[in-house]
């Protein structure tokens, strides 16, 4: 795979409106311009971590046509099958733990099309109360030495590193999952969240000539309108604060004003007024973008430096967390609704080769063919 370009020197920030402290090293992240990024230079190669599909139907997930959406198909298969095909052809990833419901999984995952398709060993593991438990729960049982009820981490496996995936993915490939483990990797954090640039997000848009499309909800930030993927490169035992991502995921409609409200509570216990002030700025940018007060959103996101935000949530998390922008937008592209569950089906050919394309194109063909097995670490 080739790698990003390396930046020169990390850029640096003028200090905001909500701290006395001074500039902050940033490292290059994605501009208005559509750029690439790249953390801090490693001359390590990547280490192979499991990854954990997120397809539970409990309270935090919403259900389309009256049942959970990692079932419901688009491009002739449960949304499901292209997250666990996908990263069976990642090299970077050992093994694969699916979480949900768990008698439904594995008649899905059976099928001898997608048994075909396997390179890696594939877990199912039946689903608990909520994601917390569902994340927490799978990553217990992932744990060398880990028995059907898993075990808790010990002093070995602090710096152990799951790669965690939403189960409804449609467009993701396996070079977008391999750059973001590059990259995360990379920044040397407890938490790396997946995003991708508004550039990356254009080919899924109604089109001029009346094809319709899918319109996205952006972080509007001074760097940039970053649209949050759905990777996560975490280790979870260096988490203090893991249980407010939980709440941050339950109430991340923020559309809904109680959501809204509920989600600035448990900041403000979480983190202080430094949290809630970018949380609310971050608000205010992304309504008036919605209500396509674009020079008004732009006015605000520039209050609003990704640096600063990666700190707040550094903060009440109780770790290290970064951003980190991955070149193609197929990992941001969940099924949410009726309508975009409606217009993946339509254009699903289209879209998926599309990214294919791209995808081979900034680096190569994918390094795993279905049913090819991966080296070891």
């Amino acid at each position: 795979m080739r790698s990003g370009r390396i930046p020169p020197d990390p850029l640096w920030l003028p200090s905001d409106p909500f701290s006395d402290s001074p500039a902050v090293p940033q490292a290059d992240y994605p501009g208005d311009d559509g750029g690439s990024v790249m953390a801090r230079r490693t001359e390590q190669p990547p280490a192979r971590v499991p990854a954990v599909v997120m397809a539970g139907d409990g309270r935090a997930s919403r259900a389309i046509y009256g049942d959970s959406k990692v079932y419901l198909e688009v491009g002739g298969r449960p949304l499901v099958t292209h997250v666990v095909t996908a990263l069976q052809r990642v090299p970077e990833v050992s093994e694969v733990w699916v979480v949900g419901d768990a008698e439904r999984l594995e008649a899905v995952l059976g099928k001898d099309e997608i048994q075909s398709e396997l390179s890696k060993p594939l877990h199912v593991v039946g689903q608990f109360r909520n994601l917390y438990e569902n994340c927490w729960q799978a990553y217990r049982r992932l744990l060398p030495g880990a028995g059907p009820d898993g075990r808790d981490p010990g002093e070995d496996d602090l710096d152990a590193q799951v790669l965690y995936a939403s189960g409804d993915l449609p467009f993701v490939t396996p070079q977008e999952i391999s750059q973001f483990i590059h990259r995360s990797q990379a920044q040397g954090c407890d938490y790396a969240a997946g995003v991708v640039t508004e550039a990356a997000m254009e080919a899924f848009y109604p089109t001029a000539s009346g094809a319709d499309g899918i319109r996205m909800a952006y972080f509007n930030l001074r760097e940039g309108r970053l649209r949050q993927s759905n990777l996560h490169l975490v280790r979870p035992a260096r988490l203090v604060n893991r249980s407010y991502i939980e709440e941050m995921y339950e109430n991340r409609y923020q559309r809904e004003f109680g959501s809204v409200v509920a989600l600035a509570w448990r900041l403000l216990r979480a983190g202080g007024f430094r949290v809630v002030a970018y949380y609310g700025l971050m608000h205010l940018a992304g309504a008036s973008d919605r209500l396509r007060l674009r020079r008004l959103a732009d006015w605000i996101r520039r209050w609003i430096p990704i640096a600063r935000v990666e700190a707040a949530l550094s903060l009440m998390l109780q770790t290290s967390f970064r951003f980190v922008a991955t070149d193609l937008g197929g990992a941001a592209v969940d099924i949410d609704n009726e309508h975009d569950c409606e217009v993946a089906r339509r254009r699903y050919d289209e879209w998926k080769k599309a990214q294919t394309e791209r995808a081979e194109a900034l680096y190569g063909p994918q390094s795993l063919p279905p049913g090819a097995a991966s080296s070891p670490p």
